[in-house]
């Protein structure tokens, strides 16, 4: 529907993706702050298309996760991406500031690809399902491994259909709401994607089709949105006895937590309907 946000869809991925798969912190860790402005971008975006009275949609025009060998195979893919991104832009303030972001993305990048000491291994999609040192039980790692693709596939959903949501409303409350919940789905996607890294599992979560996003009934929505998370609390707590792991358990528990605060910031909206 836009090809200039679908391109921006596809680098925000592909930078996010980018950040998992990389062992190396320093990297991993600016890859993924590039991925949170990436983000912004397409939030800007979105809104100067809906102001010019167009539409856009959340395609990724059959977008892979390859399974690079190296942390050069995939820096050398991500910035050709990042690079063909400028046949889309215009003349603009907003461009511009993009473009500039986006220079830096490929300078840095640049950086790392002149230093052969940072060409490591990539483990994250070897397929080994092993869970660092520890010796977890083969039911544990499939219980594990169930969930994490579950719930990454859930979190990246959530992030883009609150995104949509928020471009098109005017109520500060909504607004405010949709943030944190596409903040706190962002720290989601990133802890499950790491894990997938570590498990050599790590891989794109599924497309979503547009009835996912595109919401008539607003109530409905929240409704089914609290039942989505009331039963993500209780995947969380089975997975947390399930596993003897005490780390893992602790983290699963962390999470579970969080999601009671979800519900309440969504029964806050469900309040405001009414």
């Amino acid at each position: 529907m836009n090809p200039l946000y679908t391109a921006k869809h596809r680098v925000w991925l592909s930078l996010t993706f980018a950040s998992l798969a990389i062992n190396d912190e320093e990297i991993k860790s600016k890859l993924y702050d590039f991925s949170l402005i990436a983000f912004r971008h397409m939030k800007w975006i979105g809104e100067s298309i809906l102001e010019a009275g167009e539409d856009y949609n959340y395609d990724r025009n059959g977008l892979m996760l390859y399974r690079r060998e190296s942390v050069f195979d995939i820096l050398s893919v991500l910035k050709e991406e990042i690079a063909d991104l400028h046949i889309h832009y215009g003349e603009s303030t907003l461009f511009e500031r993009i473009k500039t972001d986006e220079k830096y993305f490929i300078e840095y990048i640049d950086t790392i690809l002149a230093d052969a000491t940072k060409n490591q291994p990539i483990t994250a999609f070897n397929m080994e399902r092993k869970w660092e040192d520890r010796d977890l039980e083969q039911s544990q790692i499939d219980a594990l491994t169930l969930f994490l693709f579950d719930e990454s596939y859930k979190e990246y959903e959530l992030i883009l259909v609150y995104a949509y949501m928020q471009t098109r409303t005017n109520n500060a409350l909504y607004y405010n709401v949709f943030q944190d919940l596409i903040d706190e789905s962002h720290f989601h996607l990133k802890s499950f994607g790491n894990m997938m890294a570590k498990l050599g599992i790590l891989a794109l979560p599924r497309e979503l089709h547009e009835l996912t996003y595109i919401v008539d009934d607003l109530e409905k929505f929240i409704v089914d949105g609290i039942a989505e998370e009331e039963a993500a609390k209780i995947q969380c707590k089975e997975l947390s006895d399930a596993i003897k792991d005490e780390e893992l358990s602790k983290f699963f528990d962390f999470i579970n937590f969080q999601e009671n605060y979800h519900i309440e910031l969504m029964q806050k909206l469900l309040r405001n309907l009414t």
